[in-house]
């Protein structure tokens, strides 16, 4: 985490950015515009990311004196800051003095965001009209934008929120007097908690009713910007559209934009169970009503499905109104991709199958996208190599054939995987499942064709 500035405004004022990023896949998960930035501003925005993304294990930060007493006059105390950390059991870990590449990863997206979005707008109206422009950009980051640090993958296919079940067992507590919540009416008044001395209470996120939660509907009216957020979830409308109301129908899988009781859109939801629980007891949302246009349960696909996508520069398809990450070796490529809930299978035109990949999709969801058709036969499996060989993946996901590195992901850390090299392509096996298909880039022959068999020639 760090704070930058820059943020212009129109009246000649200058705000902060509060900003964290996820070491290990470059998500940014905090990008918080603030008038200044005080403790409370940064613990506010710390507590906001704890909620929608999880608890992580540490959290770096400078020294400054929002993070940290460290350098402040008289006894070193413990922060706001240090507190959230200590009460959530995260360690909080300090840079060395005047060493400010300890935390480069941040202080490099301070130089793009600014590059690419600070230097180049007129100042901001107001602090919310910077907030939305922030938060369009940061979407692209996130989601659509290549790294050459993450071999050419977007942040979001790396980046893994702590799941729900380990959320419910560890709840996110901050103190009170940073951010107070209301607790549901009820008829019948609870136990209160006996103050502890020296001590404030705690207060714990929106007090979640029991069960499971259906779909919920949100009205909210489209912001000036045209870009529309709802827990994290960024919603695109356009200018055009802004100020008009809208009805939001969320559940844990879709998205449905509705317009006058019309449907506008549908998209991927990025909600879960916790998200639409904390709508529903903080009075935003309430449980959805019957729709006509629902297609319901009668029309969703049962089995397998295939549909036809052209992948883009980048390697990207267009899947139930979301960008789907196929691979940049498949750019500008005509593909067919089979899903049934479970696997993404990537086809050519004679239908030989060239990688395998997650459904991002349910199986209830895969019958609704467009042009979906019933599912052919199963795939044919590629043609043999010339050159085979084993390799174990490097901890980072990651292997070296024919002078070759190829990622493949920290999924298949440690485990043998099998390279089939042709004369314009790699294609890696994890036992009959195919991974990917790589352009080759180098001429090298294998030398070394079974896993392990270089540390053998060491001590030979």
């Amino acid at each position: 985490m760090d704070i930058v500035g820059g943020v212009l405004l129109a009246d000649g004022g200058e705000c902060k950015m509060v900003t964290g990023i996820d070491d290990h896949s470059r998500f940014v998960v905090i990008a918080k515009v603030v008038q200044r930035a005080t403790a409370r501003a940064v613990c506010l925005a710390f507590g906001d990311a704890l909620l929608r993304f999880g608890v992580p294990e540490e959290v770096l930060t400078d020294n400054g004196k929002q993070f940290t007493a460290r350098f402040g006059p008289g006894k070193p105390g413990e922060t706001m800051f240090d507190r959230i950390c200590r009460e959530n059991g995260i360690t909080h870990r300090l840079t060395k003095p005047q060493s400010p590449t300890t935390t480069g990863k941040i202080e490099r997206f301070h130089q793009t965001l600014r590059r690419e979005l600070l230097d180049l707008r007129d100042p901001f109206a107001d602090l919310e009209s910077a907030q939305d422009a922030v938060d369009g950009w940061l979407e692209d980051y996130n989601r659509m934008r290549p790294h050459q640090s993450l071999d050419m993958a977007v942040p979001a296919s790396r980046f893994v929120p702590r799941p729900r079940t380990e959320q419910q067992a560890l709840p996110v507590v901050l103190p009170a007097r940073l951010a107070p919540i209301p607790a549901p009416a009820t008829s019948e008044p609870g136990p209160e908690r006996e103050p502890v001395a020296g001590r404030e209470p705690v207060a714990e996120a929106w007090p979640l009713p029991e069960g499971e939660v259906g779909a919920v509907e949100v009205e909210r009216v489209v912001p000036a910007s045209g870009n529309l957020s709802l827990r994290g979830q960024q919603i695109w409308f356009g200018p055009a559209l802004a100020g008009i109301t809208v009805t939001l129908r969320i559940d844990v899988n879709r998205l449905h934009v509705l317009i006058g009781g019309g449907r506008h859109k549908t998209l991927p939801s990025k909600l879960t169970g916790r998200d639409l629980r904390a709508l529903l007891a903080s009075g935003e949302a309430r449980p959805a009503r019957p729709w006509a246009d629902d297609p319901g349960p009668a029309a969703q696909a049962s089995g397998a499905v295939e549909v036809d996508r052209t992948v883009n520069a980048v390697g990207y398809v267009g899947l139930g109104g979301d960008k789907v990450l196929i691979g940049w070796p498949f750019a500008g490529q005509r593909v067919t991709l089979r899903l049934d809930g479970r696997l993404l299978q990537v086809l050519d035109e004679q239908r030989v199958l060239q990688a395998t990949l997650p459904s991002p999709l349910p199986a209830s969801a895969c019958g609704r996208l467009q042009g979906a058709r019933p599912a052919g036969p199963p795939p044919q499996l590629p043609p043999p190599a010339d050159q085979i060989a084993e390799r174990t993946v490097s901890t980072v996901g990651g292997f070296t054939v024919a002078g070759q590195r190829i990622q493949i992901g920290r999924g298949y850390a440690h485990q043998v995987v099998t390279a089939h090299l042709g004369e314009e392509t790699i294609r890696v096996f994890h036992g009959d499942e195919l991974i990917t298909t790589v352009p080759r880039v180098t001429s090298k022959e294998v030398v070394i064709r079974k896993s392990g068999e270089h540390n053998r020639r060491k001590i030979v």
